[in-house]
């Protein structure tokens, strides 16, 4: 995928990189500890899919990341273990956006919808038919105008806390 520019061009969205998990880990850490919603580096790496994750560049450092990977629909990760790679999820067709997280001063600019509009994208051109994500803290309020529909019908492992609410939308 080629590098999007945001916001002039103090900002691009680009491929996840190793040298971002310092930064990745520090703002996951940031936005859900207080929750108890927070993985660990080990956890969060293992949520790493090529192709399919993605930072938010700012002024030379992370100001964002998604963190998707396929996923069997209709399920999600356990937040309390590593994923096996090379397990059934690497052939599923739908896609997981299992963590999305926009540095504070950063946020309410419409970020947050844009990682989600470059996944949709990429999703499209890897061949995935549906897009999943798990809306905790409800948030459900929030990616319900971007055509996540709602599935509450579907059980949640422990530790999403309350007001989490399993969604996904068709690729298109």
């Amino acid at each position: 995928m080629p590098l999007l520019p945001l916001v002039e061009t103090d900002m691009l969205i680009r491929p996840l990189a190793d040298d971002d998990w310092d930064a990745i880990v520090a703002l996951e850490a940031g936005a859900y500890a207080r929750d108890g919603l927070s993985e660990g580096r080990d956890v969060l790496k293992s949520r790493h899919a090529a192709g399919t994750c993605f930072v938010i560049e700012h002024e030379g450092r992370v100001g964002g990341y998604l963190l998707a990977l396929p996923y069997p629909p209709f399920t999600s990760p356990d937040l309390s273990r590593a994923e096996e790679h090379g397990a059934a999820p690497d052939a599923s067709r739908n896609l997981h956006a299992h963590d999305l997280v926009i540095a504070e001063e950063l946020r309410g600019q419409g970020l947050g919808p844009r990682l989600l509009t470059h996944l949709l994208c990429a999703a499209r051109e890897l061949g995935f038919e549906r897009i999943s994500m798990v809306a905790v803290r409800g948030a459900h309020v929030v990616w319900a105008p971007l055509g996540y529909r709602p599935h509450p019908e579907v059980e949640l492992p422990p530790g999403y806390g309350t007001n989490a609410m399993y969604m996904s939308m068709e690729v298109g």
